[in-house]
């Protein structure tokens, strides 16, 4: 089983949704602001559920790991989507 240990995220616990604001990781450098979307997930052997997001503004693409406390009913949605 894939782990959700995660504490630090970059999302909406409650609907997974996201705000574009970096280019990486926290460095809050990026001018787009658009909503990050959760499109799909990916299970990782090391770092477990990862949920993919798309920009509804830009068309990015952006990963995060999901944390313990994630709707788990969404991200069990998520894993039959794909981008």
């Amino acid at each position: 089983m894939p782990k959700l240990g995660y504490s630090c995220r970059n999302h909406c616990p409650y609907c997974l949704h996201s705000k574009h604001v970096d280019k990486n990781p926290g460095d809050r450098a990026e001018n787009c602001h658009g909503d990050l979307e959760p499109v799909s997930l990916e299970i990782d052997g090391k770092k477990g559920y990862v949920i993919v997001f798309k920009c509804k503004k830009c068309g990015a693409v952006r990963k995060n790991k999901a944390a313990k406390d994630d709707n788990m009913d969404l991200i069990i949605d998520l894993s039959s989507k794909q981008v």
